[in-house]
């Protein structure tokens, strides 16, 4: 047995005010736990003396001490041959008090809450969800063919078992509908139409002052996904790996971990604020690092859209978004960084192999041209895809050194795309 969120170890009653304050830190945090007497924090079973008058002098300083008033259950166990007390406590009312103090769980530690944080507490308490709020959008708005291959996709999955029939139904049996009108999560999740967009773009350095590239995407949350991993896969660097005459694409960051960092981002982000890509502020009292091992629970902002996201296996298993991205990077040796932002949560990616000489996308233009036009002399009738792959650079760079090179009249195209090849100026 060992000390978690939801649960807490006391040695005997002697920490019964200690055990208080572990009762409202996690009613704060959960709703729920369980705490014992007679079991030291590192589980081992001591045994505690009881009595009727030790059950009743844990219920009477709970009652005296705790606000609102809970009402747990109290019962004698016995472990190891040893007797314990069992203390088993719930409750919705949050905030709760100990002591005229408020708490919140944080791993197995009872931490006193801010001013600040008791105030986002009591708002929270007093307000419904926005994604559990009505939308403007009706049923017409959705995309069917969206929601045809979320169901097809979770059935695969095995994580529904019912068939797509017509859009009501189905978002009836997701809960994404109330009173048969949409919920802004299903807004999110299905409708093409609607505010939400992502920002993506290519800088010539690391101070963002010059755009190589921007684009500006729109659409339901599935689309946003799609077009975001598509554009990140075109403007990272490649290299290609021959094995037994098999030839493989290797990229400088692990897809899975990329796809991981948006979906995660899609999925708790911030949806009432509508400008740009904003993740939302990381669950406070918590560190990136609290979820490397996994055996964290998942913070949900929004947890409509991260049930929809989880049972077409989009999200993999709730809480373990930061560890698997972790996992994917470190098996590559690619850096990654977490970083916690006043506006948001960014994660980084190290750049783990570039153009010639280890240049990242957008630098060592000259050299990546020289490239191009020895792969030409090499092969005519090479593509644009085969020579992002020789030399590591997106094809998307590719085609705007080959571009260039044309206007220069250092190379011109004969033919079209298919059937067609290069010559190099002034050469048959």
């Amino acid at each position: 047995m060992r000390e978690s969120e939801l649960l807490e170890l006391k040695t005997s009653t002697s920490e019964l005010k200690e055990a208080v304050i572990s009762i409202v830190a996690i009613l704060n945090k959960h709703q729920k736990g369980e705490v014992y007497f007679g079991i030291k924090n590192s589980g081992e079973v001591v045994g505690q003396m009881v009595t009727e008058n030790t059950i009743r002098e844990i219920s009477k300083t709970i009652s005296d001490n705790i606000e609102p008033k809970i009402f747990p259950k109290i019962n004698e166990v016995t472990f190891e041959g040893k007797k314990c007390v069992h203390v088993e406590f719930a409750g919705e009312h949050v905030p709760y008090y100990a002591l005229g103090r408020a708490y919140i769980r944080v791993g197995d530690e009872d931490k006193k809450i801010s001013s600040q944080e008791l105030e986002k507490l009591i708002l929270k308490k007093n307000r419904i969800l926005w994604e559990e709020e009505i939308s403007e959008k009706n049923l017409k708005d959705v995309n069917e063919g969206t929601l045809r291959d979320f169901v097809e996709r979770a059935n695969a999955a095995k994580r529904i078992d019912f068939k797509f029939t017509n859009a009501k139904a189905v978002l009836n049996k997701l809960g994404l509908l109330k009173d048969g009108k949409l919920l802004k999560a299903a807004e999110i999740l299905f409708c093409d139409d609607n505010k939400q967009e992502v920002q993506a773009a290519v800088f010539a350095g690391t101070d963002k002052l010059t755009f190589l590239d921007i684009r500006q995407f729109k659409g339901n949350i599935f689309q946003l996904l799609q077009q975001s991993e598509s554009y990140i896969k075109e403007h990272i660097n490649w290299r290609a790996e021959l094995k037994e005459r098999v030839r493989k694409e290797i990229p400088e960051i692990p897809i899975r971990a990329i796809t991981e960092a948006l979906v995660n981002s899609l999925c708790h982000r911030d949806y009432e604020n509508r400008k740009g890509n904003d993740p939302g502020l990381f669950p406070e009292g918590y560190d990136p690092k609290d979820f490397f091992t996994g055996t964290e629970r998942s913070i949900l902002r929004n947890p409509l859209i991260a049930n929809t996201l989880y049972l077409s296996k989009d999200i993999e298993r709730w809480g373990s978004g930061i560890k698997r991205i972790h996992d994917a990077c470190t098996e590559e040796k690619v850096k990654v960084e977490f970083k916690k932002l006043k506006s948001g949560f960014l994660v980084v990616f190290g750049r783990k192999f570039g153009g010639m000489g280890g240049e990242r996308f957008g630098d060592g233009s000259v050299k990546s041209s020289e490239k191009i036009l020895a792969l030409i002399k090499e092969n005519k009738a090479i593509s644009a895809r085969e020579m992002a792959v020789i030399i590591g650079i997106s094809q998307r760079a590719v085609e705007k050194q080959l571009a260039t090179l044309k206007k220069e009249k250092h190379i011109k195209r004969v033919g079209g795309t298919k059937g067609g090849h290069w010559e190099i100026m002034g050469t048959t």
